[in-house]
């Protein structure tokens, strides 16, 4: 095996290395320093958002870095204020201006917000600027089964990814396995479970780590990638992004697989409040 880092295959023909850089509650100063360090310790994908309110800091890094523009993958997300068609094209341009690039990488819807109804109207302006040139792949991210069917029989358009919860509490293999059949790359949110941090800890992984000689980060982004999950893993410590890195000279056993998967605590195990058909993303 080579610890080359794997890419994902996209349903629109393009590829993704298989782990990316989380930004969430990373800022300012500090935040430019760590998105640099990432991408001088090898990240290519850049995961932001503008509920982040960070698109600055990461413009900052991408101009600061050496490694070229075209080889960098900067993603971002459409807030829930901008549904309306006119509103989400607006906010593509301007976080497109506020990070100070031409065009996203890749560009996902960030939550459904089916109570306000508009996450179609939202998408088609996804497809539009797509077909503008101010993005080059389009996504969603919490999206549910129903979510998807919509927006996929409304505009004969399929997401290229799905961002969603998944850890080793709430492995969401259900939805894992409909992005699947519909041809969709899932990527996973907070694969250590923010909060719910104790996955870290956990026993079981613990012992695998042990038995691998790898530590419990490394098992569980190994875990997502043999289940052809893309993790965004955060981390501001270079020690730590170069470990999150180092996943491709070792195979989880079948045996380790399926200890992981018995962590899980279905709907319990999700992050409070974080429900796609109740989560409100509105400010």
């Amino acid at each position: 095996m080579t610890n080359e880092i794997k890419r994902f295959s996209l349903n629109d023909g393009t590829t993704l290395p298989a782990v990316g850089l989380g930004t969430v509650q990373i800022k300012g100063a500090k935040g430019v320093t760590s998105v640099l360090t990432a991408i001088q310790n090898g990240y290519r994908l850049i995961d932001t958002s503008t509920n982040y309110n960070n698109e600055g800091m990461v413009g900052e890094a991408v101009r600061r870095s050496t490694v070229p523009r075209e080889e960098l993958i900067i993603s971002s997300k459409l807030p829930g204020a901008a549904h309306d068609y006119d509103k989400a094209i607006l906010m593509i341009q301007e976080s497109l201006y506020r990070i100070g690039i031409d065009y996203f990488d890749k560009y996902l819807i960030h939550w459904p917000l089916p109570k306000q109804g508009k996450y179609v109207e939202a998408w088609r302006a996804l497809v539009d600027a797509q077909k503008f040139g101010l993005i080059k792949t389009i996504g969603v991210s919490n999206f549910l089964e129903e979510h998807l069917t919509n927006i996929i029989d409304e505009t004969g358009v399929t997401p290229a990814t799905n961002q969603i919860e998944r850890h080793p509490y709430f492995n969401n293999k259900e939805l894992v396995r409909v992005n699947e059949e519909k041809g969709i790359l899932t990527e996973a949110w907070s694969p250590f479970g923010r909060e719910i941090n104790d996955v870290l800890t956990n026993p079981v992984i613990k012992e695998i780590a042990e038995r691998q000689a790898k530590t419990a980060a490394q098992v569980i982004l190994r875990w997502n990638i043999e289940n052809n999950v893309l993790p965004i893993a955060k981390s501001a410590s270079s020690k730590n992004q170069i470990t999150n890195l180092d996943l491709f000279d070792f195979e989880l056993t079948d045996e380790d697989r399926q200890q992981i998967d018995s962590l899980d605590q279905g709907e319990d195990g999700r992050l409070q409040g974080q429900h796609p058909n109740e989560y409100e993303e509105f400010d």
